[in-house]
């Protein structure tokens, strides 16, 4: 099945976020749309590139939502370990992985930027850093240092 791919409706979706409350996408893109970044806090490259979604999310200028397949008490050590201050849904193993299932995901992290008619717009797997440059773009921010050494790509 794989990712959606740009120009195609992003499957729709309710999940809890950390506080308990339920969150849709519906009610998520009509703000502007959103990059939801998936991911698992043991995965090594999802460790490495949240740092630079975070980078993303804090310019302000394109909101970002974490949906993680691991539980709250896991997640919220995960964001705090690692910087991330963005929201994060909840897709946990217990619903089946539902989200992650209907986005296709099929390794991560896995980002899928989709646009506030619902539509994707990007979706990338795995670290991809000309994406990530991309996304940054979008956003208005620099996401890689100029001294900072960055490899292309890493396998999700």
């Amino acid at each position: 099945m794989g990712l959606p791919r740009a120009g195609e409706n992003a499957p729709s979706f309710s999940l809890k976020d950390m506080s308990g409350a339920g969150r849709t996408l519906a009610a998520i893109v009509a703000e502007g749309g959103a990059l939801l970044a998936f991911f698992k806090v043991s995965c090594p490259v999802c460790q490495f590139t949240f740092p630079y979604v975070e980078r993303i999310a804090a310019g302000g200028a394109m909101r970002v939502f974490g949906v993680s397949q691991d539980s709250a008490k896991a997640t919220r050590r995960f964001s705090e370990e690692y910087g991330v201050t963005f929201p994060m849904l909840l897709d946990e193993e217990s619903a089946g992985y539902a989200v992650s299932n209907a986005f296709g995901i099929t390794s991560v992290p896995s980002l899928v930027l989709v646009d506030g008619s619902g539509v994707v717009a990007l979706a990338s797997e795995g670290f991809v850093k000309r994406d990530l440059a991309d996304l940054g773009r979008r956003a208005g921010v620099e996401v890689f240092g100029p001294d900072e050494y960055v490899p292309e790509w890493k396998a999700g």
